[in-house]
This record gives C-alpha cells, sequence and structure tokens, in this order.
C-alpha cells in the first residue's frame, strides 16, 4: 500500500524528479513528459466526470480508466526490466487494453452513423471528453517519441493510449444524446463570407 506522509521533500529543488527505480531524470524529460501528460489527462477525465449524473455506465467507465491510468503512469515511470528476486512492476496489460476495445465497440454500437467530423462541444460533459481526448493525444505521442529513444517501453501501454483516445471520442458523442447533438464540421462554411468581409 502507498504511504505519504510528506508532501513537499525538496528534492527536485535542482530540477530532477526522481522514477519509481533508476537515475533521477530533469523535470524536462521525455519519460517524466510522458507521465505528467497521463496525470494531465487523469485530471481532465475527474472534471468530466462532475457532468455525469444522470450517467452512471458512463461514469463508471470513467472511474475504472482513471484508476488505470494510475498503472499507466507508474509503468512509464518505472523504466527498464526487472531485476531478479525482486517483485514483477506494475506494467499495463493486454488485458485493460482490450477492455477499452470493448467498451469503445458497446458505446459506438448506440451512436448515429457520423456524416462529417465532429467540432468539441455539444454538451458540458461532451466538451470535457473532448479535451480529456486531445490531452490523452499529447500523451500519446509522447510515448511514441520515447519508445523511439528508449527500447523499455510496453507496447500494451502504447495501445492503452492510442485506444483511450478513440473511447472518450465515442464517450463524447455518446454524452452528446448518442450523437443527436454533435456539433457537425461545415467545410469551407465561412469561405464566401471571409471573401466578402475582405473585400
Amino acid at each position: 500500500m502507498v504511504k505519504l506522509n510528506k508532501i513537499y521533500t525538496k528534492t527536485g529543488d535542482n530540477g530532477t524528479t526522481g522514477l519509481v527505480r533508476g537515475p533521477r531524470r530533469m523535470k524536462y524529460d521525455l519519460r517524466v513528459e510522458v507521465f505528467g501528460t497521463i496525470d494531465e489527462t487523469n485530471s481532465a477525465i475527474g472534471l468530466a466526470r462532475l457532468q455525469t449524473q444522470g450517467m452512471p455506465r458512463l461514469d463508471s467507465v470513467l472511474a475504472r480508466i482513471q484508476n488505470d491510468l494510475f498503472d499507466l503512469g507508474s509503468d512509464f515511470a518505472t523504466p527498464g526490466q526487472d531485476p531478479d528476486g525482486v517483485a514483477p512492476s506494475l506494467r499495463i496489460t493486454a488485458d485493460q487494453a482490450a477492455w477499452i476495445e470493448g467498451q469503445i465497440d458497446a458505446f459506438n454500437e448506440q451512436l448515429a452513423p457520423l456524416t462529417s467530423f465532429v467540432l468539441p462541444g455539444g454538451t458540458p460533459l461532451a466538451a470535457a471528453l473532448h479535451l480529456a481526448r486531445t490531452i490523452s493525444r499529447r500523451a500519446e505521442r509522447h510515448a511514441f517519441a520515447l519508445a523511439g529513444k528508449e527500447p523499455e517501453v510496453n507496447a500494451h501501454a502504447l495501445v492503452y493510449l492510442n485506444r483511450l483516445s478513440d473511447l472518450l471520442f465515442v464517450m463524447a458523442r455518446a454524452a452528446n444524446g448518442n450523437g443527436s447533438k454533435d456539433v457537425l464540421w461545415q467545410p469551407g462554411q465561412f469561405t464566401g463570407e471571409q471573401k466578402r468581409l475582405n473585400s
């Protein structure tokens, strides 16, 4: 069990932060950027959950994602192979990624077919989920950049991040009345108006 007694340690005053194991890293290190952005995603989901009244299934899925995101952050904060004789490190598993896929399929079955790209908006919950989606995409970009530099990145963690943004997208549509309140992109809608304004 994790036990945190002291909030500030002063160990980061020199611009470094500690991982679960291995040498300390600079706070702008790419690995730190990954689990920091995962934490940001989690915070955005926490804000989204303030809007889930009357949608218990959606809230339950988001609650599990929040817990999984701590697993994910721990995974990225624990580089390298486990030394002999120590307990296995916490890693994202194929089952966790598969659960995300199952949720995507279940929510997507209820959605109206798309006729255009969706703009972030609609209901407050949908807008909040779109924000969480874009932050998770940033976490994914950082994670793949890290995987290109360091070999010890869990492939299941990368899959999880990729699927997560897809799930948040379909959940945003579910929060928009299963797509009936989606705000659709209308390509070039204001092009003529802009020309008139500039003439």
